[in-house]
């Protein structure tokens, strides 16, 4: 782009939590490990705030959202949306709390008037999500380069060019959220229910305190 710098956020949202819903903080976490972005690129990880994300959208010229997006197609096909088709896809069929979310983001920025000249959603369809603690599976996990790709061909056509990290960067998340600790760190099967938290889900037998 000529002209003063814009202002790019890029974006993954989703929860780590729950397997191929990490998809889109993966994407973010492996563009901060590799690259160098210049100044007014900013890459963040959005986890799950919903609504206390606008403000960072507002102040974006130009959005980059990763997201696990339930498209109703085959699990692992990467599907890419652009500016007015995006909050429509955000809220196709609602998968979790953080996708409606943030599809009332947008509608809260366009509200306001300081709203993204650019959008562009990468989203996958999910292979699995009930599985607590889970990482993502491998379709999901094959579309992990490829939309790193779309986003970087995306701001090159822009102007904007990153360029390979020389020693580690500074973290997005806690150190422990990071991917190889993540799934290296997992208790066995028999250790960690896979389905959620145990102490909030109710069982047979079990009453309430």
């Amino acid at each position: 782009m000529t002209g003063s710098s814009p202002n790019i956020l890029i974006l993954g949202i989703g929860n780590l939590l729950w397997a191929d819903e990490g998809f889109g903080v993966r994407c973010v976490e492996l563009l901060n490990e590799r690259y160098r972005f210049p100044d007014g690129v900013r890459l963040m990880d959005g986890g799950t705030q919903g609504i206390y994300l606008v403000q960072h959208v507002q102040q974006a010229d130009c959005l980059i959202v990763f997201d696990a997006v339930d498209y109703g197609l085959a699990p692992g096909t990467l599907k890419v949306v652009r500016d007015d088709e995006v909050p429509r896809f955000m809220g196709a069929k609602r998968m979790s709390l953080h996708q409606t979310g943030f599809q009332d983001v947008l509608a809260l920025a366009a509200f306001t008037g300081a709203y993204p000249r650019e959008l562009l959603l990468v989203g996958v369809q999910p292979a699995e999500l009930e599985d607590f603690g889970g990482s993502l599976r491998e379709p999901v996990r094959a579309q992990l380069e490829p939309a790193l790709a779309i986003a970087l061909a995306f701001l090159a056509e822009r102007g904007v060019l990153a360029t390979p990290r020389e020693g580690d960067a500074e973290q997005l998340a806690p150190a422990q959220l990071a991917l190889g600790r993540y799934e290296a760190e997992r208790p066995a099967e028999e250790l960690a229910y896979r389905h959620g938290d145990i102490r909030f889900i109710a069982q047979p037998g079990r009453e309430d305190d």
